[in-house]
């Protein structure tokens, strides 16, 4: 149904004047009001571009249930499966040979591989899954959204970043075997920015990967 010119929304507005410095406490406001209603504003980062990403979460939900609506449940099975090997994995990376093999393995009504590479393609498309050159990433939605269900699930499993202490899956890790931690790509990046010599803020030892260069945020033109 289309609304009618000059017709109410119902949803208030105070247009005010924008301090970024402002922003956390704003958004700290807006979740007071929003808790009656079991949703959330929830804050993650790209772990590519380190981009800063925002999204409204129903806290009512916490784990992959909130997809049964859009998806069958041996759908959401293998999307579990997927999770599974992403965490498991040392690159945050699953392969599409991996996710595909796995799909022989669900208890419920089994997919076929036709049918399982639609799902992945769907998945995709609605932003739970990032792919490319057929490994595929949860995706900054998925990260926010499922953060609670995978803490929970997979307690002794994840680690989060160093610097900015989110979860960490595709990352850098340190080569000491009694250190470990894992650092973001763009957190390296700003972390070892202008110092001579990169070591682990963790163990001080050296640190081998390539360092990223700084990658700042890209300008988006209002759409009027």
């Amino acid at each position: 149904m289309k609304r009618r010119q000059g017709q109410s929304t119902g949803v208030v507005v105070k247009v005010t004047t924008y301090v970024p410095e402002k922003l956390d406490e704003f958004i700290d406001t807006i979740n007071s009001n929003l808790q009656p209603m079991f949703m959330q504003i929830r804050k993650g980062m790209a772990e590519d571009s380190g981009d800063q990403h925002y999204a409204l979460v129903n806290t009512a939900e916490t784990d992959v249930t909130r997809m049964s609506s859009d998806y069958a449940d041996n759908e959401l099975e293998l999307f579990r499966k997927t999770i599974d090997l992403i965490v498991a994995s040392d690159t945050g990376m699953a392969s599409s040979t991996d996710i595909l093999n796995s799909a022989d393995t669900l208890t419920s009504k089994k997919l076929k591989k036709s049918d399982t590479q639609n799902l992945l393609n769907r998945l995709v498309h609605d932003k739970w899954l990032n792919e490319t050159f057929g490994e595929y990433t949860l995706s900054t939605r998925c990260i926010i959204e499922m953060e609670p269900y995978i803490r929970a699930m997979y307690q002794d499993q994840i680690k989060t970043c160093h610097i900015c202490h989110s979860l960490a899956f595709q990352c850098q890790i340190c080569e000491n075997p009694i250190c470990g931690i894992k650092i973001h790509n763009p957190c390296v990046a700003r972390y070892f920015n202008g110092r001579a010599e990169p070591r682990c803020p963790a163990c001080d030892d050296f640190w081998p990967h390539e360092i990223p260069e700084v990658r700042r945020p890209q300008s988006r033109a209002k759409s009027r």
